[in-house]
């Protein structure tokens, strides 16, 4: 009788009586973990953007401005999917809070930091702030679709492209001018997540006890264990692609503008503005158009309909440029709601693992990928660097092998 009178008290509040609506859209929830990916990523291309203004101060070389990469995106990238399978198992709605309080912590060190060690420490907190939010904060999006699942994860990932664009303007206006040590401001805007994703904890908590006991409906598919291990190594395939370009562009496009047409640090930056805003918009169409066409017509589009313009890219003048990278960001992004989506209806039942897997795949590869190719570029430059990584699109022609919506229909 009083677990009865117990369940009635949490049915009777807000949170949970938006929470056991599972076929209707909580769209204030996706809005609030977009939000705070938003803010999380505009925390996280600070130390991109930055870049060219920490080699000046401490005299590094690429190498070591690729290993700064590699600290922030491998640590999120080893954790992220350790989380994921954690938390499928054992959800932890106030991890959320807790990872962006590690940012909070590695935004301080990054602002006081005198020594390039202490750069690197930095960069892995605030990478360790990212493994623990992508993966909890893409399973909440999930969980308040509504089954609208492309939509919620484009929603969810649109916050953070929206942050890295933001970011490098911030970085150009403040930071650049103002020196490192106003890196320090910005931890209000991880105390504002912190605040938030604590509210969002409080929903996913209570949606949990609303719904504990119930059955899942995991979306159970009839397609055999070889063709998912397949389409799954397929889209970890075109994830790496994708992000190898990526990693090209966010840690040295303002490089290569720089010494290609002999612009300014801070007209680099607002050119990265324009390929990181193009990706957000890329990823809020590629979300909708998934849900009505499919993932896989979203990821041939994306991928494999983007490599005409990354091969003229090296070689366009600078207006040209500009307008090539907008394109680019706008086709390249679109694809990743589309990927996730498919992997988690391969996998059902394990959104955390898939999401922890693919965000960290995205992180990792990213850092290795920014590593190698700050070597490339010590001893070819910049420019030979997008002159190879401007092929990496024709991996697209590996989605023919990848399942159709009519094939992960329900069974």
């Amino acid at each position: 009788m009083a677990d009865a009178t117990s369940k009635a008290a949490i049915a009777s509040t807000p949170a949970a009586a938006s929470a056991v609506q599972a076929d209707k859209t909580v769209m204030p929830i996706i809005f609030a973990v977009s939000f705070c990916h938003m803010l999380n990523d505009i925390m996280q291309s600070m130390i991109s953007a930055i870049y060219p203004m920490l080699k000046a101060d401490y005299n590094l070389d690429f190498w070591q401005i690729g290993i700064l990469t590699l600290a922030f995106q491998c640590t999120a990238s080893l954790l992220q999917p350790v989380i994921g399978i954690i938390t499928d198992k054992k959800p932890f709605p106030y991890s959320l809070p807790i990872g962006m309080g590690a940012t909070f912590v590695g935004l301080f060190l990054l602002a006081g930091s005198h020594v390039y060690l202490m750069l690197v420490v930095a960069a892995a907190l605030i990478g360790i702030g990212s493994a623990i939010f992508h993966p909890e904060s893409s399973r909440v999006a999930r969980l308040a679709s509504g089954g609208r699942y492309g939509f919620a994860q484009a929603t969810f990932q649109v916050g953070g492209n929206f942050g890295q664009a933001i970011g490098p303007l911030l970085a150009a206006f403040i930071i650049v001018p103002m020196g490192q040590g106003s890196v320090a401001w910005f931890s209000a805007i991880a105390l504002l997540g912190i605040l938030i994703l604590s509210w969002v904890a409080r929903w996913y908590k209570a949606h949990m006890l609303a719904n504990k006991g119930r059955k899942k409906s995991l979306g159970i598919h009839s397609l055999p264990r070889r063709t998912v291990m397949v389409a799954l190594v397929v889209l970890a395939i075109l994830t790496f692609s994708k992000n190898i370009y990526m990693a090209a562009i966010g840690s040295y496009y303002t490089f290569f503008v720089i010494e290609r047409f002999g612009v300014t640090v801070q007209s680099s930056q607002v050119m990265l503005f324009v390929f990181l805003g193009a990706t957000a918009l890329g990823t809020l169409i590629g979300g909708p158009i998934g849900d009505r066409f499919g993932s896989k017509v979203v990821i041939w589009i994306s991928i494999l309909g983007v490599l005409p313009f990354t091969l003229a890219m090296p070689f366009a003048n600078l207006p040209m440029t500009i307008v090539l990278s907008g394109i680019v960001g706008l086709l390249m992004a679109s694809s990743f709601p589309a990927i996730i989506v498919m992997a988690q209806e391969l996998v059902p039942g394990r959104v955390g693992m898939i999401a922890g897997i693919f965000f960290g795949l995205a992180f990792g590869m990213g850092g290795i990928a920014a590593a190698v190719l700050g070597i490339i570029a010590d001893h070819r430059g910049i420019s030979f660097v997008y002159s190879i990584c401007a092929f990496l699109p024709a991996l697209g022609l590996l989605t023919v092998f990848l399942p159709s919506k009519a094939q992960l229909r329900v069974a």
